[in-house]
């Protein structure tokens, strides 16, 4: 899975990879073109899901609503769409 695609209307998508149950919530770096994330919810209910979305939403300065999970909400490996930012903007502001 390519880390992020061409840009859209609706905006860019980002593959990512997750540790639930970290000790702290994190971005790790790219591994492989995935974005490697740590976040401290458990995989449970949707927690870790929301958590992702917080995490990529503070890293990328954009509003909690235009970050979230379409595809991979029970795994550790998950699309995500960044809504207003295109692929040379995700890719600038996480480094």
């Amino acid at each position: 899975m390519r880390a992020t695609r061409a840009p859209r209307a609706e905006g860019a998508l980002l593959a990512v990879r997750v540790q639930p149950r970290a000790a702290r919530a994190e971005v790790t770096g790219w591994q492989a073109g995935v974005l490697r994330l740590r976040v401290t919810a458990p995989p449970v209910e949707g927690e870790a899901n929301r958590a992702v979305e917080a995490l990529l939403a503070r890293a990328l300065g954009v509003a909690p609503s235009s970050v979230r999970v379409v595809r991979g909400a029970r795994g550790r490996d998950k699309l995500v769409r960044i809504a207003g930012l295109g692929d040379a903007d995700v890719r600038s502001r996480l480094g």
